[in-house]
């Protein structure tokens, strides 16, 4: 599906045809440009694809979940949302808006047993994370962290794994930070 465009998701979901009980949004884009570089196409385009396509989703997939009474919820969201750096304006506040969706609509669902948290990952080993960085860019990056490497995508995963397991029974509205100590420095 094309999160660019609002009928594609529409498309995508009406095609579907089953029920939802588990949603995790991670997808997105970080296109980097300074606050004298930044034009409303790529700002538009980060918040579609980064915050409006995860809340047309939600919003799709939440009936079904409240009339079961269950489901979960996971935005992938960035310690980008926390601490930002140059060139970051678009994916920073596309994050930091991400976060407060995944906090309001845990308020909203929780009542239906419907639960709703972010992941707030720090630098991982991806394509993306390779894209925007060079292979001694991303050495300098792993000596700002604490555990002195970057996340493996599987780190990430366990932890949206016990999000949306039974195990997680109570847990909700909350952005947990797993980035190796980055932003604690």
């Amino acid at each position: 599906m094309d999160l660019a465009s609002p009928e594609a998701v529409n498309h995508y979901l009406g095609a579907v045809g089953r029920q939802i009980d588990i949603l995790v949004n991670n997808a997105g884009i970080n296109d980097l440009a300074g606050v004298d570089e930044i034009t409303d196409e790529i700002m538009l385009r980060t918040m579609r694809i980064n915050v409006l396509s995860p809340l047309q989703i939600t919003q799709h997939v939440a009936a079904g979940m409240k009339a079961r009474r269950y489901g979960r919820i996971v935005n992938i969201s960035s310690v980008w949302s926390f601490v930002t750096k140059e060139r970051r304006l678009p994916y920073s506040a596309s994050k930091s808006a991400l976060n407060g969706i995944t906090r309001t609509v845990a308020v909203e669902l929780a009542p239906f047993n419907v639960l709703v948290n972010g992941v707030a990952a720090g630098y991982v080993n991806t394509d993306l994370t390779r894209q925007n960085n060079s292979p001694e860019e991303i050495n300098e990056i792993a000596a700002t962290i604490p555990m002195n490497r970057l996340a493996d995508p599987s780190e990430i995963a366990e932890l949206v794994a016990f999000m949306c397991s039974e195990k997680n029974s109570y847990m909700t509205g909350q952005v947990v930070v797993i980035d190796g100590g980055f932003i604690c420095k």
